[in-house]
């Protein structure tokens, strides 16, 4: 049996939600807007032969980030208003959390960002190597039971490809109030081409210094978890 779908794409199992409760109506409206923040042709069906994304007709020579799973949008429309010069490319396959990034990319009148409304590994197909200059990981889904702790990100089905899209020396930043997330993440991602830069606990104890709160991050300190912050720079 072929391990390919009839388009040429992998069979790639998801774990995760693609929709909650009902959208609003104008966050339905949103969605609109995702025709022209599209990053590119990333369906199987569209770019069958997977040709790379043309980074520089989207963000001319801006160096390029990538949220992986951006959530609510919180961080990821920071970064942009933050970070003028830099295009920012998220991926998320939760429509509901699509919808309030959108909302959120209105109300603070960025143009900076594309987004993939879907899996991270589709867009990690059409990337082209080396083209990325900064990565974020925030709050992934923990998967908590061991027996599914292979479908949690850190691991080599997605770490590779993501290392191959970074540059070398390109920062890889993970936050999780998960400690068994903390132990696989520093298990995996220096197998993968990562080196940590921690030298003192407040390393990364201490969120970056242009770090903004995110919801999942208020909720594990409600909580009373302990978020960490992870950073390794690709070798």
């Amino acid at each position: 049996m072929s391990d390919n779908h009839p388009s040429g794409a992998p069979w790639r199992n998801f774990y995760g939600r693609f929709k909650g409760k009902g959208l609003r109506d104008s966050q339905k409206g949103y969605l609109d807007d995702l025709a022209h923040l599209s990053p590119g042709d990333i369906d199987w069906d569209t770019n069958p032969e997977r040709h790379h994304i043309d980074l520089a007709a989207l963000f001319g020579e801006k160096p390029v980030w990538l949220e992986i799973g951006f959530g609510g949008g919180e961080h990821m429309v920071h970064q942009a208003a933050l970070n003028r010069d830099v295009g920012i490319i998220g991926a998320e396959p939760y429509i509901n959390g699509v919808a309030m990034l959108l909302g959120k990319i209105r109300k603070a009148n960025v143009d900076n960002v594309r987004v993939h409304p879907g899996d991270a590994r589709d867009l990690f197909d059409v990337l082209p190597d080396e083209s990325i200059s900064k990565a974020f990981l925030l709050y992934p889904d923990p998967w908590p039971k061991k027996r599914h702790h292979r479908r949690r990100f850190v691991t080599p089905e997605h770490l590779e490809p993501l290392h191959r899209v970074m540059k070398p020396g390109a920062e890889l930043r993970i936050a999780t109030d998960i400690e068994d997330y903390v132990r696989q993440a520093m298990e995996e991602v220096p197998r993968a081409g990562f080196a940590w830069t921690a030298v003192r606990a407040s390393d990364w104890r201490t969120p970056w210094s242009d770090w903004t709160r995110t919801r999942y991050e208020a909720k594990a300190i409600r909580e009373d978890r302990t978020p960490h912050y992870l950073t390794f720079l690709r070798t």
